[in-house]
């Protein structure tokens, strides 16, 4: 799926996100939004991408850093494709310090910092 595509569920993710746990959105970098002075990162994925491999969450090491500085939290949603919409799954939240452990690697280059990859059922 082109990128463009891809952040276009992400964004609409990111909505249903904010609406359900009440994030004011407030995009910075490192963050998506703020409820009650916390900071809340959403990170979307696809429940099977096209060549029918699972989806996985891509997390940033120095949003990530951040996010764990300042108490925050990640949002996260699983979606698929329905017609030319997006349906979310499911939804689950957890504190950015209370993540699995993540192997950091390159392949974030494009953010300037290293990426770790969270399978689904790491998170759910």
């Amino acid at each position: 799926m082109p990128s463009h595509r891809a952040n276009a569920h992400g964004t609409a993710c990111e909505y249903v996100l904010a609406e359900k746990y009440n994030v004011d959105l407030d995009r910075a970098n490192w963050r998506d939004g703020v409820r009650d002075g916390t900071p809340w990162e959403f990170k979307a994925t696809a429940h099977r991408h096209a060549d029918d491999t699972p989806g996985n969450f891509k997390i940033y090491r120095e949003y990530h850093e951040r996010l764990v500085e300042e108490g925050g939290r990640y949002g996260f949603a699983v979606y698929r494709i329905r017609g030319t919409g997006t349906e979310v799954l499911k939804t689950t939240t957890r504190a950015a310090s209370r993540l699995p452990t993540v192997r950091w690697h390159g392949g974030g280059e494009h953010r300037g910092t290293e990426q770790a990859k969270l399978a689904i059922e790491d998170v759910f």
